[in-house]
């Protein structure tokens, strides 16, 4: 895994533009790397039953890192620092109304994850080198941009959580700097 690429990336910021600061974490453990993507659970209000990385809204006089280090905690039970950091990736705007800021965290070992029940149902645990799968671009009636699909899991993954994977899957298997704000979600993920 590209490390190096990840701490030198270099990002695009989003301005909000009467949308909301969330973040979340991408989150690289083991001696074999993984990652963790979750399965939201199905009483969540928003987004339930999706595919997404731990993370959550920037809450007021948090920043983006604080964010998504405060949400792994509260989702997987996993306590990270701000020197666990390695960098952060592009922000992805959703159609929902936020700036997603992608932290991507290193954490050496064998890590052990409590989910909470209550935002969780599911957690999978990705190999990084599974990640190297052929996305997929579909079209919608809604939209010119194309819509992309991440098959991980036996499952497909959507954006924007596919959108994050496929730029963390560009830099840290390839060391390219791809952008992907432009792929779109599909309608479900709008509301």
């Amino acid at each position: 895994m590209r490390t190096d690429v990840i701490e030198t990336f270099p990002r695009v910021a989003v301005p909000l533009d009467g949308r909301r600061a969330a973040a979340v974490a991408i989150v690289v453990s083991g001696g074999e790397p993984v990652i963790w993507l979750t399965r939201r659970a199905t009483g969540m209000r928003a987004h339930p039953g999706q595919f997404a990385l731990p993370g959550g809204r920037v809450d007021p006089g948090e920043d983006a890192v604080g964010a998504a280090l405060r949400e792994l905690e509260e989702e997987l039970g996993v306590t990270a620092t701000r020197a666990d950091c390695v960098g952060l990736l592009d922000d992805y705007p959703t159609r929902s109304g936020y700036v997603i800021t992608p932290v991507v965290v290193r954490l050496p070992g064998e890590v052990p994850l409590r989910p909470n029940p209550d935002e969780v149902a599911h957690v999978h645990v990705i190999p990084v080198p599974d990640l190297a799968v052929e996305p997929r671009f579909l079209t919608i009636p809604e939209s010119d941009r194309p819509v992309i699909q991440l098959p991980l899991a036996g499952h497909l993954v959507h954006a924007p959580t596919a959108a994050v994977l496929y730029q963390f899957r560009e830099a840290a298997l390839y060391g390219r700097a791809t952008r992907v704000a432009h792929f779109e979600q599909p309608v479900f993920a709008w509301r």
